[in-house]
């Protein structure tokens, strides 16, 4: 890690995904699971990429510049998503990838990517 911009998207992406996790674990507990199938797909969607930005960041990937526009995009259209729905894990799943977009968006205007 070169600087704390760095290291706080690598936090980010890492709790985004775990959030992410969660909340798809939580929404297939649901009373009516098929319901919130959008919400699960963009969870586990949101979490893969975290992951990825994650990975990539902890190694200075080359390709970290698209893997973290990728992670900022999915973790807006996921927390929008979540932020629909009025469950505590929804609720802190939208939280967690609102503020892991910011992070990904952060390292991308500081010119890092």
């Amino acid at each position: 890690m070169k600087d704390q911009t760095l290291e706080a998207c690598l936090a980010a992406c890492q709790a985004c995904a775990t959030a992410c996790l969660q909340c798809a674990v939580a929404c297939l507990g649901e009373p009516d699971p098929a319901s919130m199938r959008r919400c699960i797909a963009l969870d586990l969607d949101c979490a893969d990429a975290c992951r990825l930005t994650a990975a990539y960041l902890a190694r200075d990937s080359s390709h970290l510049g698209d893997a973290c526009e990728l992670s900022a995009h999915l973790c807006r259209v996921c927390g929008d998503e979540c932020g629909k729905h009025p469950m505590d894990h929804c609720q802190a799943c939208a939280q967690a990838c609102r503020a892991c977009a910011q992070a990904c968006e952060a390292l991308a205007g500081r010119g890092h990517l």
